[in-house]
């Protein structure tokens, strides 16, 4: 449908979720991280907030990250089982890039959270669009780390939220396209 990935439309068009597992080398170049970071933060923001915040976590610190979690996991299941832990490693290890994103509102702010928390995650939807247009692809995954007290006091602080791990690679497989939603079952013109 759309041949040239210049356009947003064929951008839109054409953006995948990649599984993280499934993403390898090359990630981005610190060139590209940088346009990938600035287009995420160009979002609908009421109030100028910058209620997100964006912490890189670089392949030389995934064995810290792999042990955060560890200790996350032990604390809250004391008696894990060999493959939980392995899956644990393996998570903190996929991908070249990795980007915990973090909804940071303000709360003292008369500008209502819901909205702010829209605001963080049309930042991650921007980071991956970002991606695609760089030629690569992105996941945007949470899990149990995301709800972790543990693991959010190592990226952010009381009052925020991990609002995903993004990360970022090259797809090694064929990317599928999933099942999209029946457009009249979404979309609808209103009628009073």
């Amino acid at each position: 449908m759309f041949n040239d990935l210049s356009s947003p439309a064929a951008l839109m068009a054409t953006r995948r979720s990649g599984k993280p597992r499934d993403l390898g080398a090359p990630g981005p170049t610190p060139a590209q991280l940088d346009r990938i970071l600035n287009a995420a933060i160009r979002v609908p923001d009421h109030g100028k907030l910058a209620p997100w915040r964006f912490v890189v976590v670089p392949e030389d610190r995934r064995d810290a990250f792999a042990a955060l979690l560890d200790r996350a996991y032990r604390a809250e299941r004391p008696d894990p089982g060999k493959v939980e832990l392995e899956a644990i490693r393996q998570f903190a290890h996929q991908a070249p890039a990795l980007i915990v994103a973090l909804s940071a509102p303000a709360h003292a702010s008369h500008i209502p959270i819901w909205e702010q928390e829209l605001s963080a995650g049309a930042a991650c939807m921007n980071l991956l669009i970002a991606t695609h247009a760089e030629g690569l692809a992105g996941g945007w995954v949470t899990g149990w780390a995301a709800y972790s007290d543990m693991v959010r006091d190592a990226f952010g602080q009381p009052g925020e939220r991990i609002a995903g791990f993004l990360f970022l690679g090259t797809s090694i497989r064929e990317m599928e396209e999933r099942p999209r939603p029946d457009r009249d079952a979404v979309i609808r013109v209103w009628n009073p």
